[in-house]
C-alpha cells in the first residue's frame, strides 16, 4: 500500500484483448480471449514486482474489464472485497473520468482503474508530459501526485510518470 499522505498513485489500466466473435452478444458482455488473459498476467505480475498493490481496484462492468481487474487482484494477492465495480466507467468520457476520480476518498492513496479507450487515453494524456496515441490492451498509464487530495491532481502537481504495455516487457 502506498502509505505517504502527501501522495496519489493512480493506475489507468485499459482490459486486456477481448472477443469480437459473438456477435448475439451486447459489447458490454464481451470476454477476453487467451491472449488478453496472458498479457494482463503478464502485466500485472511486472506491476507486482516493482509495488505494493492498491489501496483500491474500481473496475467498468463490463466483463473484458472485470476480468482484468480480477486477474490484477488475484497477481496482487488483494481481496476481492478491495474491488468496486463502477458503472459511470463504461463508456465514460476523460472528463467524466476525472469528476470520478476527484470523488475518491482522500484516506485512498492508491488506486488502480480498469475501463476503455479512448476515454482512458484521452484521461491519461491530460496529464502525462510526452502525449500517447493509445493505451493497448492491458496497457497501464502510471500517475504519481504531490497532493494530499484528489480533487487537487493536476498536471501540476504530477511528478512521476510511467507508460507499460505487453509489448514493451518482451
Amino acid at each position: 500500500m502506498n502509505n505517504d499522505p502527501e501522495q496519489k498513485k493512480l493506475y489507468i489500466v485499459r482490459h486486456g484483448k477481448s472477443s469480437w466473435d459473438y456477435p448475439g452478444i451486447q459489447d458490454i458482455d464481451r470476454p477476453l480471449i487467451e491472449r488478453g488473459v496472458s498479457s494482463s498476467y503478464k502485466m500485472s505480475r511486472s506491476f507486482f514486482g516493482k509495488n505494493p498493490p492498491p489501496d483500491l481496484i474500481v473496475t467498468s462492468p463490463a466483463i473484458r474489464a472485470l476480468h482484468t481487474a480480477l486477474i490484477f487482484a488475484r497477481s496482487l494477492e488483494m481481496p476481492t472485497s478491495l474491488i468496486e465495480i463502477d458503472p459511470g466507467i463504461y463508456m465514460s468520457t476523460d472528463s467524466e473520468l476525472l469528476d470520478l476520480i476527484y470523488a475518491f476518498d482522500d484516506s485512498l492513496n492508491s488506486i488502480m482503474v480498469f475501463g476503455h479507450n479512448p476515454c482512458l487515453t484521452d484521461f491519461s494524456n491530460r496529464f502525462l508530459k510526452d502525449k500517447i496515441d493509445n493505451i493497448p490492451t492491458s496497457g497501464m498509464v502510471t500517475l504519481v501526485f504531490h497532493t494530499k487530495s484528489w480533487k487537487d491532481i493536476s498536471p501540476g502537481t504530477l511528478v512521476k510518470e510511467d507508460f507499460e504495455y505487453p509489448k514493451k516487457l518482451n
